[in-house]
């Protein structure tokens, strides 16, 4: 097998920058999977900091800058993505950061040092991370976004506003519905503001985290089928419309498992499971990815917050109608130390009661799980019957006696009787 990178490493998580930058990861190492003699030894043919310029379907080969045209059997495009331009005058200066190269990582958390001022652009789940880190490294920081609050693309309101909360608390400063008109440089080119619909932010530094764009510059080129996402089309095995052609991660879009809608920009365990699935089939196995129910969850200041399937903003959007339970509760016994509440609310529909969406924000304890569990019970279509009647764990430390789960979907067929 051989492997192209522009990059110099492979398999790291760049996922867990943010929390090098935090402090709560004590070194860019421990981000690295392996070093680079295991794929040696493991029979990988790795060129390293290697630019791919083409792509030819018909004659099954790629054009390598400075090697020149590579045959292949099977290919494999886990090209990922971009972070999508913001559209205004001064990316080109000095002083905007993109997290992405673990490298690169590594020089920013010297500019983040010594930065004094702070913005990051897009409430994004990135974003989310990256104030928390900005704010305790105690330098001002701002967060810009357009939208009426944070996340505003995937999760709702209430689940938010805790969260905003918490971000003021640390002293973050909060610009929603604040468009960015520029970035601003010194004589020497170098950031010294923003501007925004709203007046003029002093910064030394911006993280730049809109929403991820496919880079699919080369498979657009070649031919393969690009969707209404930007993302490369796949079937079930993740292959692509071109012959021997197989795709995974950003790269790609796969489809919703209720609304059928495209999606893209999913997080690393859709990629891994993705790129565990074309690379198994680009080598003549036959296994198949399903649909999603995107499980998801992040720290944001002080909360966590998660979630499956979409929440009451997005159902509304695409014209699913909905019931809904809300509870309150804790993951532990309540008068065990440092319990924390957990606001959980179920979306099902109105006359089948199948679970449709979940969305949650607590303290961290049982939040991924829950998510977890909720994408599956929406995949096999259990309805608020099932998990009202559900069983869970009790002990003090680990479960309380009344698991959120079950008290929101009561409250969800309390609601539909009230119809």
């Amino acid at each position: 097998m051989v492997l192209y990178t522009q990059f110099e490493d492979i398999a790291y998580s760049p996922c867990g920058i943010p929390y090098v930058h935090g402090g709560e990861i004590d070194s860019f190492d421990r981000l690295i999977l392996a070093g680079k003699q295991a794929y040696v030894d493991a029979g990988i043919d790795v060129h390293y900091e290697s630019t791919v310029t083409s792509i030819n379907t018909a004659k099954k080969t790629i054009t390598v800058k400075g090697e020149g045209e590579v045959s292949y059997d099977s290919l494999v495009i886990g090209t990922g993505f971009a972070y999508a331009d913001p559209g205004v005058p001064g990316t080109d200066l000095g002083g905007l950061y993109y997290v992405k190269n673990i490298r690169a990582a590594q020089e920013w958390d010297k500019v983040i040092a010594n930065s004094k001022r702070a913005v990051v652009v897009e409430a994004s789940p990135l974003a989310m991370e990256m104030v928390t880190a900005l704010a305790h490294r105690g330098i001002e920081t701002h967060l810009i976004d357009p939208n009426p609050y944070a996340l505003s693309n995937m999760a709702d309101a209430d689940i938010m506003a805790p969260v905003e909360e918490s971000f003021r608390e640390l002293g973050i400063h909060l610009h929603f519905n604040t468009t960015l008109e520029a970035f601003l440089g010194d004589s020497e080119g170098k950031l010294r503001a923003i501007k925004t619909s709203a007046g003029e932010i002093p910064v030394d530094l911006a993280v730049v985290a809109t929403h991820k764009t496919p880079n699919n510059a080369l498979a657009a080129a070649a031919g393969i089928k690009i969707g209404s996402t930007g993302g490369l089309v796949v079937d079930e095995n993740m292959k692509t419309s071109a012959p021997d052609v197989w795709a995974a991660g950003d790269a790609c879009e796969i489809p919703h498992g209720l609304a059928g809608t495209p999606l893209q920009g999913l997080t690393g365990s859709h990629a891994y499971a993705q790129g565990k699935t074309a690379g198994q089939n680009a080598g003549g196995g036959s296994k198949a990815y399903r649909t999603v129910f995107i499980p998801w969850g992040t720290p944001a200041g002080k909360w966590v917050i998660g979630g499956a399937s979409f929440g009451e903003a997005t159902a509304t959007a695409l014209g699913i109608p909905y019931i809904v339970g809300v509870a309150e509760g804790v993951s532990r016994s309540r008068y065990y130390s440092g319990v924390k509440k957990t606001k959980l609310k179920i979306l099902a529909d109105p006359k089948s009661h199948k679970i449709l969406g979940a969305q949650m924000v607590g303290g961290g304890d049982g939040i991924k799980e829950r998510a977890d569990f909720l994408a599956q019970a929406i995949r096999f279509g259990m309805t608020l019957e099932d998990l009202a009647t559900m069983e869970s764990v009790f002990s003090p430390a680990i479960g309380a006696l009344t698991e959120p789960i079950v008290a929101a979907a009561n409250n969800g067929l309390a609601a539909a009787k009230k119809g």
